[in-house]
């Protein structure tokens, strides 16, 4: 008599035959979707054999994917035409009026060696800076100042920044203490003036002369007062650094080869003027007139 199977020996047969069973399904599945994709290949290929020997098919079918590419082509021009009367708005053609720049035409020999000088030392574009060495060749013969030394200035307060501001406030490319000297900008429309560079450089060289009359008329300590040192046991070396990079910049104008690299020796902090009376007990000068032209002369 045969004894029965007991169960656990029954259930190892039982995942067998389901794994034998879902195997032969995925085989299954995998050759029907093969079959599949070669009939539907072999569909399409027999469709465009098809309708490329019809010359009637073939037009519709150039003439649809025609119409849809005109289609895609015309909603693009429809946006861009949308957007095109907000862009045109902000269209102002006579902004180049406002730019501060100068062709190298319109300089000297001397000026345009200064412009390609300062504009591959201080990494700015020349067309700007010559614009700015023009002015200060026609405002430090005004001002009865060398043009040499109003860049020279510039380089140190600002690299030739004009939006340029020291934590205490000095603004603009010569760095001039704007809330101080609000009314020299007066003139020329108020205190955000101070960013225009031609402004900023005639009210800064308007500065460093009424300086250097309280320093008797000396370049070195006019500049220790323009930095505000003028009440300091030394200026900080300022007045040095200003007038190597004068040195730097005359050579140049006369045609020397400078490396734009080049370093000025370690500054000398200039001590105070003895025989040079103080600033408080200076006389003050008369506020300038408010036309332009004579307080780039003062």
């Amino acid at each position: 008599m045969t004894q029965p199977v007991p169960a656990p020996a029954k259930r190892p047969l039982l995942w067998r035959a389901c794994g034998v069973f879902v195997r032969d399904v995925g085989h299954g599945l995998l050759e029907v979707s093969h079959n599949s994709l070669a009939l539907l290949g072999l569909a399409v290929l027999a469709l465009l054999a098809f309708v490329a020997s019809r010359d009637d098919l073939r037009s519709n079918a150039e003439h649809s994917a025609l119409a849809w590419l005109q289609q895609r082509h015309e909603q693009r021009q429809v946006a861009t035409h949308e957007a095109a009367p907000r862009l045109i708005d902000l269209s102002e053609p006579a902004a180049v009026a406002r730019a501060t720049a100068a062709d190298a035409s319109e300089l000297t020999s001397a000026q345009a060696a200064l412009t390609q000088w300062l504009a591959r030392r201080y990494k700015v574009a020349p067309e700007p800076v010559g614009r700015l060495v023009k002015e200060a060749w026609a405002v430090g013969r005004m001002a009865n100042l060398e043009p040499t030394l109003i860049l020279a200035m510039i380089a140190i307060e600002s690299s030739f920044n004009p939006f340029a501001q020291s934590p205490v406030g000095a603004q603009g490319l010569m760095q001039v203490m704007t809330h101080i000297h609000d009314d020299k900008y007066q003139p020329f429309g108020g205190t955000h003036a101070a960013f225009d560079p031609v402004s900023n450089l005639r009210v800064g060289v308007l500065v460093l002369k009424e300086c250097m009359a309280r320093a008797g008329g000396s370049v070195e300590h006019g500049l220790r007062y323009y930095v505000g040192a003028a009440n300091l046991e030394h200026d900080g070396g300022y007045a040095s650094k200003v007038l190597a990079e004068q040195d730097f910049l005359r050579r140049v104008a006369d045609g020397k080869a400078v490396a734009v690299n080049v370093q000025a020796p370690p500054a000398v902090p200039l001590a105070p003027p003895q025989s040079v009376p103080t600033a408080a007990s200076a006389p003050v000068l008369p506020a300038p007139t408010p036309a332009p032209e004579q307080v780039a002369m003062r």
